[in-house]
């Protein structure tokens, strides 16, 4: 017998319990893979959150997060943050898959 595998998403189709990136200007982007992006002007503080959070989603999911790349940027108008980091991260593991996979098959 199959069993059926639920997963608790939101709207977006991001897992109700993933941990979100707490910047202000930070947000999970949609795309099949999708940018998990910081902005901040100063870039050490943007990558200090991105791996921050990165070991937060990490440790969520129980497994390392499918990141297929990082991207560096940069947004010179006036008023935006200038440096933008993005991290390109698998939807599946966003949506908590590996953890609703797991929770199916220990039981």
């Amino acid at each position: 017998m199959d069993k059926t595998v639920e997963l608790d998403l939101d709207d977006a189709g991001l897992a109700m319990d993933l941990p979100r990136p707490e910047g202000p200007a930070d947000e999970v982007q949609q795309v099949p893979y999708r940018p998990v992006q910081f902005r901040d002007d100063d870039l050490p503080t943007a990558l200090e959150r991105s791996a921050a959070w990165l070991r937060r989603a990490q440790q969520w999911l129980g497994e390392p997060l499918d990141v297929i790349a990082v991207h560096l940027d940069y947004d010179d108008r006036t008023g935006s943050p200038y440096y933008e980091v993005k991290l390109l991260c698998n939807e599946e593991d966003l949506a908590g898959a590996p953890l609703a996979i797991r929770r199916v098959t220990d039981s």
